[in-house]
């Protein structure tokens, strides 16, 4: 029975009609019937009880952290629609600075909130978390069209922004690389990721010529407590990073779905930061790495059409020396 049901949901009626269900909620949530409005914290608490409770990428931890998100040098953002104003869709935070962020604990740091912002000190706009509120929304291109918005709201608001980057987390590493250290083993136990210096190190520090060990810290965290080891695993990691963003793929597209989605807006894959994201969620998650994402508005079009076209994607200096360091040392 469990198999005849498993074959229904499967079934070509079912893709079709979820294919018109798509269809039309991409026309009644079109850009017309959006409304862009802007969370402060004057804004009714049950508007930020929702944008609270929807945060799935940096949880809010208390009343205070959420008044630090929505206050100076932040801004919150939702869309709703016209049928119902003032219910958030899908939310969108940004962090306002002097320079392109590669820590999101340096965003969301446990601070008192300040008062006043100085807007002569803001030149860049980092967009660190968005996050759908309603998932059965998913498919719809509501983030492509509040990134866009958001980036007009704030050219009007603060004309001196320069740059437009995200600060992004990196889902899946952790476990596309896990996956890579169980396929790839040789029978002498030295993986093929690592050079063998490198894996002399790793093996010496973690006591196993095998790939096992390292699998079970890097599943557990507990890699990040040995100083040592994350020294000599900071190079490979993040030429392994570099490629899985650039090179690995899905259907010719990135296979990462933030990577992806960053990618048909027209961005640059920018930057990827070591540590950039500490918390135990980031270490396991993504050993630890984010990765910047730069929106150059004069490009993002030609961007978006090159990668949807031809499947080609736009990279900065740091991250094609990092993949072919990863094409070098490296095997798949």
């Amino acid at each position: 029975m469990e198999g005849l049901a498993s074959k229904a949901v499967d079934g070509p009626h079912v893709k079709e009609m979820n294919g018109v269900l798509k269809n039309m909620l991409s026309e009644w949530f079109c850009t017309g019937f959006l409304n862009l409005e802007r969370v402060t914290w004057q804004s009714p608490c049950e508007v930020l009880q929702k944008i609270s409770d929807s945060e799935a990428v940096h949880p809010v931890r208390n009343w205070v952290d959420m008044k630090r998100r929505v206050g100076a040098y932040r801004r919150c953002y939702f869309f709703s629609h016209c049928a119902i104003p003032g219910e958030p869709l899908i939310v969108l935070h940004v962090a306002l600075t002097s320079d392109i962020s590669s820590s999101i604990q340096a965003i969301v740091k446990e601070v008192p909130p300040l008062e006043t912002e100085d807007t002569e000190k803001i030149t860049t706009a980092i967009f660190y978390s968005i996050s759908l509120t309603q998932q059965g929304l998913q498919g719809v291109e509501l983030g492509t069209h509040l990134i866009k918005r958001v980036v007009k709201e704030l050219q009007k608001e603060l004309p001196q922004i320069e740059a437009f980057s995200t600060l992004s987390p990196i889902p899946g590493f952790t476990k596309w690389l896990v996956g890579l250290l169980s396929s790839q083993t040789k029978d002498q136990g030295r993986n093929e990721l690592f050079t063998e210096s490198e894996w002399q190190e790793i093996s010496e520090l973690t006591g196993d010529p095998t790939s096992n060990t390292l699998k079970k810290l890097l599943n557990t965290n507990e890699w990040v407590r040995s100083e040592k080891l994350t020294q000599v695993l900071h190079s490979p990691l993040m030429r392994l990073c570099a490629w899985y963003l650039y090179g690995e793929k899905h259907r010719g597209y990135a296979l990462n779905p933030v990577a992806n989605f960053h990618l048909q807006n027209g961005s640059v894959l920018w930057r990827i930061n070591w540590m950039g994201d500490s918390s135990p969620r980031g270490i396991g998650a993504s050993c630890g790495m984010m990765v910047n994402y730069r929106y150059f508005l004069e490009e993002t079009a030609s961007n978006s059409a090159l990668y949807l076209a031809s499947k080609q994607v736009r990279a900065s200096e740091q991250v094609l020396a990092l993949v072919a360091q990863f094409q070098q040392n490296s095997k798949l």
